[in-house]
């Protein structure tokens, strides 16, 4: 288990906490008083059956043995401080991150909830510590250290037994009526499986590319400008991200929410230009991206169509282990963005609040990808078939404690072990401290 910190958190830390302490009880209460501590509890296990190996004929998967299978039991705590009073408030975020092993060993890695060494074992146990310092001026932050961002160009992966953080600073600004800017810089990656902090990379680029075999870059740069209006009912949203000697990428985005009667329709339309930066250690990078996810809300029901269309002569770019949830078609096991691919969605929820069983939901979707284009194809295809049926107690002493099992099918007619039956069973319970 490694714990680590920036040097640029700790120094914006110790400059929080002396200037709590100096201020005397005033500025102290300011800081404690705002202060929340939440305790996440998650228990998952993951099942992934491996079905065809294509023309090799061979056991499929990772370890030869057909599946992957492990079992954890994580601890999430997300600790987040007030602001000292004043024209400048200091403050200090923190998530402690840790995870056990209950089952799995070398025969059945492969899930991503552990990290593996010495010969593909997977970990007992792995966690980080990620500390971030913070200062508020008005309505505009600045944030420093180690995080889990959310934004439409780098979205923090929470998928599996711990989430991804990414080391950097952010500023973000709403000092303009319902205008929100934001600008930054990151220069680290921990992903959702790893204990340590890595160099950025390209998420696709796995292959030996100007002889080498790994494409790293020292920073990732980025700004954006979101602007909301008709009652919130609309947002417009402008981005630009820079991996630095490997992609440049600007995104425009639209989301609109419409009542009409008792129906609520709505769409969250985007369209990404991504290009090469500087030396394109990662090769060529010209990319053309639209998605669109429309909905239609009646009664206990949510239907969606996505439609996602990738462009150019790479697929759609995103730093290494991000989530790719900005698409439409993005799902638990793929985000059908292949260079060229084109593909589509159909999608229900449904809340059997309707019934009369409030925290009750049921998800079921079918996603089609065709005309992928990879070193091996042109033509390849995916297919994906996911359900999800979840329970959130309501009341008592279990109150919030949520139950998920995600059972999915995936198909594709290119590359290796890429195919695939897969159940998932999260167990989750939230606990509030502070």
């Amino acid at each position: 288990m490694k714990l680590k910190s920036s040097r640029y958190t700790l120094r914006l830390l110790t400059l929080t906490i002396s200037a709590t302490a100096s201020s005397g009880p005033v500025l102290a209460e300011g800081f404690f008083d705002d202060t929340q501590a939440n305790l996440k509890l998650r228990n998952f296990y993951m099942n992934r059956n491996f079905v065809d190996n294509g023309p090799a004929k061979a056991v499929p998967g990772p370890t030869k043995h057909g599946e992957a299978d492990e079992w954890t039991q994580s601890f999430i705590l997300d600790v987040r401080s007030g602001f000292t009073p004043g024209p400048i408030g200091f403050g200090v975020d923190a998530l402690g991150l840790y995870s056990i092993k209950l089952d799995g060993g070398r025969g059945t890695y492969g899930t991503q909830l552990l990290p593996t060494h010495d010969g593909n074992k997977p970990a007992d146990d792995f966690g980080r510590l990620a500390v971030a310092g913070k200062l508020k001026i008005s309505q505009t932050e600045l944030k420093v250290g180690e995080w889990m961002p959310v934004l439409p160009i780098v979205r923090a992966d929470d998928g599996r037994s711990l989430p991804q953080t990414l080391e950097g600073a952010q500023i973000t600004s709403k000092d303009i009526t319902d205008v929100t800017l934001y600008a930054g810089q990151f220069t680290g990656n921990s992903q959702r499986n790893d204990a340590s902090m890595e160099r950025l990379s390209l998420n696709t680029a796995g292959t030996v590319v100007h002889g080498k075999n790994t494409i790293t870059a020292d920073h990732f740069n980025f700004a954006g400008a979101e602007y909301t209006f008709n009652d919130k009912r609309t947002m417009v949203g402008a981005w630009y991200g820079q991996l630095e000697d490997i992609y440049q990428q600007r995104y425009v985005q639209l989301v609109h929410s419409q009542p009409i009667g008792n129906v609520t329709v709505g769409a969250n339309l985007g369209y990404f230009i991504g290009d090469e930066d500087g030396a394109a250690l990662a090769g060529g990078q010209n990319n053309r991206t639209f998605s669109g996810l429309f909905s239609v809300k009646t009664g206990a029901s949510v239907f969606y169509l996505g439609l996602q269309r990738v462009s150019g002569e790479a697929a759609w770019q995103r730093i290494a282990g991000t989530s790719g949830a900005t698409l439409a078609n993005d799902s638990y096991n793929w985000s059908y963005e292949g260079e060229k691919e084109r593909s589509w969605q159909l999608r229900h929820d449904y809340d059997f609040a309707g019934w009369g069983v409030p925290g009750l939901t049921m998800m079921n979707r079918f996603i089609k990808g065709t005309n992928v284009h990879t070193a091996t194809v042109d033509d390849g295809e995916d297919r994906g078939r996911e359900s999800e049926l979840a329970y959130v107690i309501q009341s008592g002493t279990f109150k919030s404690l949520a139950v998920r099992w995600r059972n999915s099918t995936l198909r594709r007619n290119y590359g290796t072990n890429s195919s695939f039956d897969e159940n998932r069973l999260i167990i989750q319970y939230p606990l509030s401290i502070l």
